[in-house]
């Protein structure tokens, strides 16, 4: 059987697609529109996972789809009552989207599937709830035969976070968080009072947290934020305004914060650097709480997570170090891409009661589940653009890379299937090497174009990360933040130590001061030859040249931009930016021997800032 998932309507809208339960294909459509956080049904991505399938329209056996509509609109319904008449301008705002799309889902799926594919799809559409999705994407795939489950986000129809048991094939949902109070709508809150976007800046806020101290902790947990012992809490709405109106907080927050919120693209202070500490270690304490509270009432060894909440890493590895189980999985696309991927699973397992066999490491198959290129389609795109590179084969070509990186230049990696989620594996990623002091500033100024404070990921040769990080699990989805071992930090001068705010950047705290963050942690990827053999390769190459297994990787994209879909993508940001070499498939690129190209400026501006 073949069963297409999706997810759209919202944000990062996505495809996904089984046969007989295996993980077949998944891909965000942003990737193929070129929109960040596309929104929209997923043509190009449900026609991706159709032809890698190897199938039409007709073979479908169900389509699925990620959250039920009907419920969500009570929600909109009951809430705008609730706040009348406050509530009447936001929901006037709703109405003509939900009128003209959401309340007829299966009309637009079946316009959707015959814009991506022409002919009709006669075929059934089921839909399962919003947190259903989450929790089989998040078990289903994980190497787990039981374990318990956790979701965490902003809202699906009602539920803002839920808790459960996945045993075999079968998933219970035990407890649940309603809406308004929502861990994912709190953080959220906070990321547009501190100037940046929702659905988008969240990152951001998690790497400022580290510049600041968490003095508001107490104000946040006396004032807005009821915190119960179970990790369920209680938001004082008077502060927030998603309920009533069109902004995320209200002028009475404003007055507690000591001010308006920032505006975008204004210097950061030092209270938004506090402001940031002070909402992380909240939402830390939320996931820990309820964290302990579903092993009490489970008694599992093992927890799979997902929704929004579950890519903040930082409260990942906090988890992992001191919460009560012994394992963690976490869905590396865990917002509302990985709906689609859960929605498809769910129904195969939960629904149609389908076995399942958990798999050694995970089912997720690295997440390279996107699409990949031949070297046939590459040189033709490169052709096209009268790029110049030699073509190798990998064992050389591996060692070409090292070589570059190790003389401290910048390399973008194209190879193999795309990611699917928000985090670059090594296929679609830039990589630098990670003992460069000035590493972090070119690469977040001359080459990503975004805020100097950002912190970037290493990845690591799988069996290392021991030696260098505080860190005994693998982590393959970069979705644990953990310590930069001992061994490898530095001590720190007096002088060093007193230093505030942005001022931390400047200081060297560790053998890989490119990916140590202010903190001293760092976001581990830990790399293996069975999940991904060329960036393994590069990987080995790079240690045997230099004895350190660790390199920079970061997104292959510009501020804005989605990460890049083809190869002709991969050139215009390579071309564009201070990147020095460029491999897609097996040809080598070097900057100095390329042809100019224009359009740097339009390029640049073609992507709206997140």
């Amino acid at each position: 059987m073949n069963i297409l998932g999706l997810s759209a309507f919202f944000h990062d809208s996505a495809a996904a697609i089984l046969r007989d339960g295996r993980i077949v294909a998944a891909a965000e459509e942003e990737r193929f529109s070129r929109q960040k956080h596309d929104d929209r049904f997923p043509s190009r991505a449900t026609r991706f996972c159709l032809d890698e399938a190897g199938i039409t329209l007709s073979e479908l056996d169900g389509v699925v789809f990620y959250e039920k509509p009907l419920l969500k609109f009570e929600r909109l319904l009951e809430t705008s009552l609730a706040y009348a008449p406050r509530g009447f301008r936001s929901f006037l705002t709703a109405m003509p989207h939900w009128l003209q799309k959401k309340l007829h889902l299966p009309r637009e799926i079946d316009a959707g599937l015959s814009r991506a594919l022409g002919g009709t799809y006669t075929g059934p559409i089921f839909f399962t709830t919003h947190h259903e999705s989450h929790a089989a994407s998040a078990f289903y795939p994980s190497p787990f035969e039981e374990s318990a489950i956790l979701t965490l986000d902003g809202v699906g129809e009602w539920t803002t976070a839920s808790w459960g048991i996945g045993r075999a094939n079968a998933i219970s949902l035990q407890e649940e968080m309603r809406f308004p109070h929502s861990p994912g709508l709190l953080y959220s809150a906070f990321t547009t009072y501190c100037g940046f976007r929702v659905n988008s800046g969240e990152y951001k806020l998690m790497g400022l947290a580290p510049y600041g101290v968490p003095r508001f902790q107490d104000l946040i947990l006396e004032r807005v934020v009821r915190l119960h012992e179970d990790g369920s809490f209680w938001l004082d709405q008077s502060y927030f305004g998603y309920c009533d109106g069109l902004r995320m907080t209200n002028a009475k927050f404003d007055a507690l914060f000591g001010g308006p919120a920032r505006n975008p693209e204004s210097p950061l202070t030092q209270r938004e650097m506090d402001i940031a500490a002070s909402i992380q270690f909240v939402t830390e304490e939320i996931v820990l709480r309820m964290a302990r509270h579903v092993h009490r009432r489970t008694g599992q060894r093992n927890l799979c997570m997902a929704g929004g909440v579950a890519l903040n890493c930082v409260a990942n590895g906090r988890l992992l170090r001191e919460g009560p189980f012994e394992r963690i999985w976490v869905q590396p696309a865990s917002g509302d891409s990985g709906g689609a991927l859960g929605a498809a699973l769910a129904y195969w397992h939960n629904h149609l009661g389908k076995p399942r066999t958990a798999v050694p490491g995970d089912a997720q198959r690295g997440s390279y589940l996107g699409p990949e290129y031949s070297d046939t389609d590459v040189r033709a795109q490169l052709d096209r653009l009268g790029a110049v590179y030699e073509t190798l084969a990998d064992a050389p070509l591996a060692e070409a890379i090292a070589a570059e990186l190790a003389t401290g230049k910048i390399v973008a990696n194209f190879a193999g299937r795309a990611e699917f989620g928000p985090r670059a594996l090594g296929h679609r990623s830039i990589l630098g090497d990670p003992r460069d002091p000035s590493m972090q500033r070119r690469m977040n100024v001359a080459i990503k174009f975004r805020e100097s404070f950002r912190p970037f990921a290493p990845a690591v040769l799988e069996g290392r990360q021991r030696a260098w990080f505080d860190l005994d699990a693998e982590s393959p989805y970069m979705l644990i933040v953990a310590p930069v071992a001992a061994a490898h930090q530095r001590t720190l001068a007096a002088a060093d130590a007193e230093v505030t705010g942005i001022a931390k950047l400047k200081v060297l705290r560790s053998d890989v001061p490119a990916i140590t963050h202010v903190d001293g942690s760092a976001r581990v990827q830990t790399v293996d030859a069975a999940r991904s053999p060329r960036f393994h390769a590069i990987l080995s190459a790079f240690e045997r040249l230099t004895g350190c297994p660790v390199l920079v990787n970061t997104s292959f994209n510009i501020r804005g931009e989605p990460i890049v879909h083809d190869p002709s993508d991969a050139y215009r940001c390579f071309m564009f930016t201070d990147i020095d070499a460029l491999v897609v498939g097996n040809q080598l690129l070097r900057k100095e021997a390329q042809p100019p190209m224009a359009g740097a400026e339009e390029y640049k501006r073609s992507f709206k800032l997140d």
